[in-house]
């Protein structure tokens, strides 16, 4: 049997990750050093570890509802109110996920039908687009540029939308540049978003790793965008819990139900052991949170100006852990740049396109490690960049 004709166009379409290729070639390299991922380096805390087990050893090991497990559901809206000024009745408009990833699917899911036109705020995480073209629907490239610290304009928002968009999805702060959209920046928007039938899914998994002195700003936090937007979240990267894939949507309650059907039939319900944990995180540990915020921020400012004084031009991150520093100046693409820098000193690192054309140019790096680490991979981009 010929299996190739039997995969469908949709799966025929979409591209393997361009972050995964430097992943396998790493795993494979002896002495090499990965600042590819983005992963926090830090264990999952002790006193959510130590609640995990618990929940193991006292037999939760059975579904929990649907939608989540009813006391987590209500600790995350608590948290949502306490912490971003956005309130969400957990008895519908909260659905507890298989990470952030599940939840993005479900929104595109429960929206796109094929030809509906999807903008993406790009560079972005590389699922977007992917997920969009598996529903029939059309991804459209909302281009960010560093002259505007890749955060949205409005002219560019106003050009892209037809009468066929659907769904509009942000991601800020961002993965792979580490751009945050300011509240000035986001007000600009708001009458563009409000006057068009658009969803706006707003990823936020980075919510908690900013560093801006400007007070945190969701696109959710307009009045006019709040009824039309799904806000997604988890725990993955504020709490080093990658592993235990728990996330979260919210949103109104017609949205919510929609999300909640495809949610039943593609995996029943999130990890129950992780939803035990996710109550401790959210109730006990906010202080471990700043903890691994504080020490990314002494990564962020020690990359941003080793890199700059090296020749590699990068905007200053307020979010997140990525920087996106150009690499125009050694006159190759990305991919070549990347390449070459990983055969010649075993450090790997993203090339921008990865992240959608627009990201060429440029590289991600990944600071989720420790300053020797760092240290180390930027030593051997200098003498990478000197040998050129």
């Amino acid at each position: 049997m010929n299996y190739e004709i039997s995969i469908s166009n949709a799966a025929n379409s979409i591209k393997p990750s361009g972050i995964r290729k430097y992943f396998d070639l790493t795993s494979q390299m002896k002495d090499a050093i990965s600042l590819g991922i983005g992963e926090p380096d830090f264990i999952t805390p002790e006193e959510i570890r130590n609640a995990g087990s618990a929940a193991l050893s006292a037999g939760k090991t059975k579904y929990t509802s649907n939608c989540g497990y009813e006391p987590l559901k209500e600790a995350v809206s608590d948290y949502l109110n306490d912490r971003y000024k956005l309130k969400y009745n957990p008895d519908d408009e909260i659905v507890i996920t298989v990470g952030a990833s599940e939840a993005i699917d479900l929104a595109i899911r429960a929206l796109v039908d094929p030809g509906d036109e999807v903008i993406i705020v790009e560079p972005c995480f590389v699922c977007y687009t992917a997920l969009v073209s598996l529903t029939g629907g059309v991804p459209v490239s909302l281009t960010t540029r560093t002259e505007h610290d890749f955060m949205v304009q409005p002219e560019d928002l106003e050009a892209v939308i037809t009468d066929k968009t659907k769904a509009i999805i942000f991601s800020y702060p961002s993965n792979p540049t580490g751009a945050i959209m300011t509240k000035e920046a986001l007000e600009k928007l708001v009458p563009i978003l409000e006057k068009h039938d658009i969803v706006i899914i707003t990823d936020e998994i980075y919510s908690e790793l900013y560093y801006s002195d400007e007070p945190y700003t969701s696109i959710a936090n307009f009045p006019a965008l709040y009824e039309k937007t799904i806000y997604i979240s988890g725990f993955s990267k504020a709490y080093a819990m990658t592993g235990w894939r728990l996330g979260y949507l919210c949103a109104n309650k017609t949205l919510t139900a929609a999300m909640a059907k495809i949610h039943q039939y593609l995996v029943m319900s999130a990890p129950t052991v992780a939803q035990y944990a996710a109550m401790v995180a959210i109730h006990n540990c906010y202080d471990k949170v700043l903890e691994m915020r504080a020490e990314y921020n002494e990564r962020r400012e020690f990359i941003v100006d080793r890199l700059n004084k090296m020749g590699l031009t990068c905007f200053e991150p307020k979010g997140a852990f990525y920087c996106f520093p150009s690499i125009r100046s050694t006159h190759m693409s990305s991919e070549e740049f990347c390449d070459k820098l990983l055969a010649s000193k075993k450090v790997a690192v993203i090339p921008g396109n990865a992240f959608g054309d627009c990201g060429e140019g440029h590289i991600r790096i990944s600071y989720a490690y420790s300053l020797d680490i760092i240290n180390e991979a930027m030593e051997r981009m200098e003498e990478f960049l000197k040998e050129l």
